[in-house]
């Protein structure tokens, strides 16, 4: 959630946020309001509550008729807390509801617009020639015998697949080089658990816009996370980090679940949209005033995995239309797909600044040793989707694919052959 400050001192770049995400600015002036009332309430409250408590002092010293008039009053009194602490409760409940409701601000340099006016950061590599019709990544796993999509249908239902043979080798080999490189650049590497409790998917914001999304197991009131995020963020909830020696930063190999909802007809072949996927994903807690820092660190990272499997790749600045609630801003890196002559996302990198701590009390102790809320950002640095940039860039025209040289000491072999 949003910084209460930030709205009082300064509602019109809220607004302006609300407008630029495409959202409701009129919940910009509802949590306003909200927020009035209830500091108008708790005002109220304490001051009978004060009263009450000075009352209580003068029936200790009065006598005769002024006691009994003063032991009136604070039956009085007593009712009039009791109404007020109850108003209380209620402006507190409402004010949640309603600072929930707003995303967190956007960045001032994220472009303006929806889906497609992300701006190009910079392009990397030269989209490779062929001199044979190249095949899609779906024709090459199964000559392979890397995927069977027909099996994974059959036993789960659409987009499911089973990854077999060299492709579950092949996904293990990326896994570990990425669990590798995040370990050598001072991640702690994590596997968390992929089913969180309601708070904690709330907390990290994935309960709004993206409900829909999620798949929840009602009878344990029970989600499955769609990312590693999900739990790395619940990992410090409630708790105060010590961040004098800088970011915390974590690594998160997981399955991750994802209902795809309204995705039908959207890049349906193959693994490119499934409802199950494994991934190892970057997360960082941080002070507010590192974040902007440690976003371009985690691009930097992104782009040094991408550039160990060699494929040409784009940086997207993603525009404010198209960003999660919690981020204020977010870089994609999309690698290139012959077979479909266009880019296709693997990477993005999010700075959330102190929106999902703030949800979830994940605070540190600034140099005056008071609390404050901390930063997080997260970024993915493999998912079973590289398999299609994967072997799509680097097929060969007799239908193998060239491993490359960053994977082979995890895969031990140079290329694989139908």
């Amino acid at each position: 959630m949003i910084d209460l400050r930030t709205l009082r001192e300064n509602p019109a770049a809220v607004r302006a946020s609300q407008r630029a995400r495409g959202e409701d600015e009129g919940l910009v002036d509802a949590l306003l309001a909200a927020d009035d009332r209830r500091r108008a309430v708790v005002a109220r409250a304490d001051a009978l509550r004060a009263e009450q408590k000075q009352l209580g002092k003068q029936v200790g010293r009065a006598r005769g008729e002024e006691r009994d008039r003063l032991l009136a009053r604070g039956k009085e009194l007593a009712a009039d807390v009791r109404a007020a602490e109850a108003e209380q409760s209620e402006a507190d409940a409402d004010l949640a509801e309603r600072h929930l409701a707003v995303s967190n601000v956007v960045h001032p340099e994220a472009p303006a617009g929806g889906e497609e006016d992300y701006v190009v950061v910079k392009e990397v590599g030269t989209p490779p020639t062929f001199d044979f019709e190249p095949a899609d990544h779906l024709d090459l796993g199964v000559r392979l015998g890397a995927l069977d999509t027909e099996r994974g249908a059959k036993v789960s239902g659409a987009r499911f697949y089973f990854l077999t043979g060299v492709g579950a080798q092949l996904q293990l080999a990326l896994l570990n080089l990425a669990a590798a490189q995040a370990t050598a650049n001072g991640f702690t590497l994590m596997i968390p658990p992929v089913l969180v409790r309601p708070d904690i998917m709330a907390g990290t914001g994935f309960l709004g816009a993206h409900a829909a999304e999620v798949y929840r197991l009602a009878e344990d009131d029970l989600y499955l996370v769609g990312t590693s995020e999900v739990a790395l963020a619940g990992y410090h909830a409630d708790e105060i980090l010590d961040l004098s020696a800088g970011p915390r930063r974590y690594a998160g190999w997981s399955s991750c679940f994802r209902r795809e909802a309204g995705s039908y007809g959207k890049d349906t072949r193959g693994i490119i949209r499934v409802h199950q996927f494994d991934k190892v994903e970057m997360f960082v807690y941080c002070r507010p005033e590192d974040a902007e820092a440690e976003h371009a660190r985690l691009l930097a990272w992104e782009e040094q995995m991408l550039a160990t499997i060699e494929v040409p790749y784009r940086v997207i600045d993603v525009a404010t239309g198209d960003l999660g609630s919690s981020a204020a801003r977010k870089f994609d890196c999309e690698a290139w797909l012959p077979s479909q002559q266009r880019y296709l996302e693997l990477t993005s990198t999010s700075n959330c600044t102190t929106f999902q701590a703030r949800r979830l009390s994940a605070r540190y102790r600034d140099e005056n040793n008071r609390p404050q809320v901390a930063a997080t950002l997260n970024g993915t640095l493999a998912t079973t989707r590289w398999l299609v940039a994967l072997l799509e860039n680097h097929q060969q025209p007799d239908g193998s694919v060239r491993v490359p040289e960053a994977l082979r000491p995890f895969l031990g072999r140079d290329v694989l052959t139908p």
